[in-house]
């Protein structure tokens, strides 16, 4: 019996099948329609309420999200593709415009590339400004675009030439923040622009506002997510250079030595530290955005990985933001970015426990959110819609609004189904799977998924992490090719 390695998402899959072999066409041949907007996959499996959800995450992300980028606010490069002229914005509740580097980032990441590689390519470039990723105030948000450009060229084909030359001008301008003497990146975490996200110091009394950068020396933390988001980032370039037959070592290279200074400073025996301050003191608050995305873009070991699970705290309705509460805050009072649950967090956190192997943590990630919904972020202990407790313009806390319809949670939960449940692992020479199906949870399938020029139908039987069997139209197969066309079956057969 033959077992396959689980992959993460950027690396190369292994060789597989000709198309030959496979009675596929050669490239070249005609793009499908699905590129313009076509079905969206229909997901069948044995716990209605994850099938319910995801169908309200597919309404979320393209019924209720999916809109019009008005030219003059949206494509100030000139890159946006009208038509269809539409992208994925943050969600309903806020007002326009809504041109934030992050949310569109983790939306084209998550879902939208796979959905609709048009609506997936706006989303990324309506936040570009004349080849680099939009200079705000919120800077340290800019690398996650890279890996997301990264991500929509595997999965799509598309963009490769003005996605690593918008990515190498981004990671130019951000050497700024480069600390040399600690080999990490400054800047806030990629979760928490609010205040409630951190201890004191940075969080001061009397302080008005609740803006992380207004606080002194906030940007001077070195925080977990973020530096694993450059690691990730600098690979992401490597592997789009590569791609272009351009030089990539360098890129490879800085990777590597970000990896062993995150682990230097921020590895505490068993788990990893929120920040390191320029002085070198780690806070050891628990950053699950972090934890998932050391796991996620290969800065854990698969020791550190094993560890990391083992010891995360989970709180009952989801893993929180971060944890413990910090001083100011409590059961009664959470924090905006402290004890809540915010399903994009969940949602990584789930897709890095899919990758680790933990198939219990994975189907709680699962189920969890589908029981709570797609709201911005919801109350730790009770599951009930609660934006948390944060300073505001007064400089006193005071309690915020959890706004609806919030993309980035339904496209989160569509991660886990896509890349957890389903394992897609899309390389530069085609999509391998590294499925997690629990117990109870199979037959599962997945129906009409579009990749590139072909769609697939894919079953998964059994339970578990590892593949014992893999076909494609009833022959074995460990890779499907980026160049495949028509529609074919896959079936993956699993073990614990």
């Amino acid at each position: 019996m033959t077992v396959w390695p689980r992959r993460m998402f950027l690396a190369m899959a292994g060789t597989g099948l000709a198309l030959a072999e496979l009675g596929m066409a050669p490239a070249g041949a005609v793009r499908r329609s699905y590129r313009a907007g076509g079905a969206l996959p229909v997901l069948e499996l044995n716990q209605p309420e994850v099938a319910r959800a995801y169908e309200s995450a597919l309404t979320n992300v393209v019924g209720i999200n999916t809109v019009y980028a008005d030219p003059a606010t949206y494509d100030r490069a000139g890159l946006l593709r009208y038509p269809p002229g539409t992208f994925v914005r943050a969600g309903s509740g806020y007002p326009e415009p809504q041109r934030w580097t992050r949310d569109c980032a983790v939306n084209a990441w998550n879902a939208a590339s796979l959905l609709n590689p048009l609506v997936g390519g706006n989303t990324l470039m309506a936040v570009v400004d004349d080849r680099i990723v939009q200079q705000d105030n919120q800077w340290w948000d800019q690398v996650v675009w890279i890996i997301a450009a990264c991500h929509h060229y595997l999965v799509t084909g598309e963009f490769l030439g003005e996605a690593h030359e918008i990515s190498v001008h981004t990671l130019a301008a951000r050497e700024a923040n480069f600390n040399a003497s600690r080999g990490l990146f400054e800047g806030p975490s990629f979760m928490n622009d609010g205040i409630a996200g951190y201890p004191s110091p940075p969080w001061r009394p009397g302080v008005r506002s609740s803006f992380v950068l207004d606080y002194p020396g906030a940007d001077r933390l070195m925080c977990l997510s973020t530096n694993c988001l450059y690691h990730g980032a600098f690979l992401a370039v490597a592997a789009m250079a590569e791609a272009l037959g351009r030089p990539a070592d360098g890129f490879r290279r800085r990777a590597a030595e970000l990896r062993r200074a995150i682990n230097q400073n921020l590895w505490r025996g068993n788990t990893y530290g929120y920040f390191v301050t320029p002085d070198g003191r780690v806070d050891p608050t628990q950053e699950s955005a972090g934890l998932a995305f050391a796991i996620m873009l290969g800065v854990a070991s698969a020791e550190q990985t094993r560890q990391i699970l083992d010891g995360a705290h989970w709180e009952p309705r989801g893993i929180p933001t971060s944890r413990p509460h910090f001083p100011r805050f409590g059961d009664d009072r959470p924090g905006r970015h402290n004890v809540s649950v915010w399903p994009v967090v969940h949602s990584m956190f789930g897709h890095a426990a899919a990758l680790g192997g933990r198939t219990d943590l994975f189907g709680r990630a699962v189920t969890d959110l589908a029981r709570l919904g797609f709201f911005e972020l919801y109350n730790a202990r009770t599951g009930a819609v609660d934006g948390g407790w944060q300073t505001d313009g007064s400089g006193e806390q005071t309690h915020w609004r959890s706004e609806p319809d919030q993309a980035w949670s339904a496209s989160g939960y569509l991660r886990m189904i896509y890349s957890g449940l389903f394992g897609f692992a899309f390389g530069g020479d085609g999509l391998t799977f590294a499925p997690t199906l629990p117990p109870g949870w199979g037959p599962a399938s997945l129906f009409g998924v579009p990749y590139r020029d072909a769609t697939f139908d894919i079953t998964l039987t059994g339970a578990g992490s590892r593949v014992t069997a893999c076909t494609i139209d009833g022959r074995p197969i460990r890779r499907i090719d980026p160049t495949a066309t028509g529609h074919h079956t896959v079936r993956i057969a699993l073990e614990p």
